[in-house]
């Protein structure tokens, strides 16, 4: 269905053009959009002008036509004036509408598709027999991006971020929740991760300068080369977004390649992660440890473990650093400089930043 805000449009743009007046009504008489005032006047005209059997018809001095979408009818453009050619004018005008009929039902039968695809809710056989009728090529490389912003999304402000982000005929942008807008990205073949970093970070700046209050977040999947295979890309790309917010706060885009044992971490059902944590450190959370030392572990693991580098950026001598990590060792029995104790510490800490998220949500 054409919204009334593009009907409104279409007609004052004729308007300009012709110099004659039109309004479009529904079925029932009331108006949807117009160009003058006083059209509830034509209320009754136009409901004897749909019972009747012509497509066109003068009444009360003004030139009525039908619009039909598949032989249904869907509105009747009314149009008035002083024009000698208010017949022709008044024809190209309701052909105008009816090819934006044929154009949105076309888009919303291509975004119901993707909406489907996307949630796995079509079989195998109808996906490839659906995208050959609606013309969607079902070899090319794809991604899919989603983007989270915290405002709720009605279908004008899809339609924004649809033309912010749709430059390409054959990208598609849609929904299935109030939060999220998703993104269906068409690449070339030599498009790899560098590109897909680029096209996230130019998504982020688009949006943000348009709503730069909001805050936005944007994850994606991985690159698939078949049509079947986009539901995958975007469980990835879900999952991404999840990851992100526990592990990557500092990141407003996150990739499904990227999650490293984060992935693997935030498919740990609650209760065993609290067995690992009491095992490790009987029943003592990594987190309880005072700042000083939550630092030094930070900037520890973000030096690879390195002494030297780790003490230099403290601004501490580095036997001060060896003390600390040797109190450490003392209380939790892992020695950071050992890889396999670093392993499981490392892993600890995100396994507690993880059930702590876990507690904030609804679960």
């Amino acid at each position: 269905m054409i919204s009334n805000q593009v009907l409104q449009n279409t007609i004052e743009g004729l308007k300009s053009i012709s110099r004659i007046d039109f309004c479009v009504l529904d079925t029932e008489g009331k108006a949807l959009a117009s160009t003058f005032e006083d059209s509830r006047k034509y209320e009754s005209a136009v409901v004897l002008f749909v019972e009747s059997p012509a497509d066109s018809q003068v009444i009360q001095g003004c030139q009525f036509f039908k619009i039909f979408d598949e032989q249904q009818l869907e509105y009747v453009l009314l149009a008035t004036g002083n024009s000698e050619e208010i017949y022709m004018v008044g024809k190209m005008a309701a052909f105008q509408i009816q090819s934006l009929l044929v154009a949105y039902k076309e888009r919303f039968d291509k975004d119901n598709f993707i909406k489907n695809l996307l949630l796995d809710n079509l079989l195998l056989v109808d996906i490839y027999n659906r995208a050959q009728k609606l013309h969607i090529d079902t070899e090319a490389k794809r991604v899919i991006f989603i983007i989270e912003t915290l405002c709720e999304k009605d279908s004008v402000a899809l339609d924004r971020v649809r033309n912010l982000l749709g430059g390409k005929s054959k990208d598609f942008v849609t929904a299935v929740d109030e939060k999220n807008i998703i993104v269906l990205k068409e690449l070339s073949q030599k498009d790899g991760n560098r590109e897909l970093e680029k096209m996230a970070a130019e998504m982020l700046d688009l949006i943000k300068a348009e709503h730069p209050e909001e805050s936005i977040h944007i994850a994606y999947g991985t690159v698939v080369n078949d049509i079947k295979e986009v539901s995958r890309s975007y469980k990835e790309a879900k999952l991404a977004l999840d990851v992100g917010k526990i592990f990557f706060k500092e990141k407003d885009v996150v990739a499904y390649s990227t999650l490293g044992i984060g992935r693997l971490i935030y498919q740990l059902p609650i209760p065993l992660c609290k067995m690992f944590i009491k095992e490790i450190f009987e029943g003592k959370s990594p987190d309880d440890f005072d700042e000083e030392t939550l630092t030094t572990i930070n900037k520890f693991f973000e030096n690879s473990l390195n002494v030297s580098e780790t003490s230099r950026q403290l601004y501490i001598h580095r036997n001060t650093l060896v003390y600390r990590l040797d109190k450490l060792q003392k209380s939790t029995g892992l020695d950071l400089r050992v890889f396999e104790d670093a392993i499981t510490f490392k892993i600890a800490l995100m396994v507690v930043e993880y059930m702590k998220y876990m507690e904030t949500t609804d679960y």
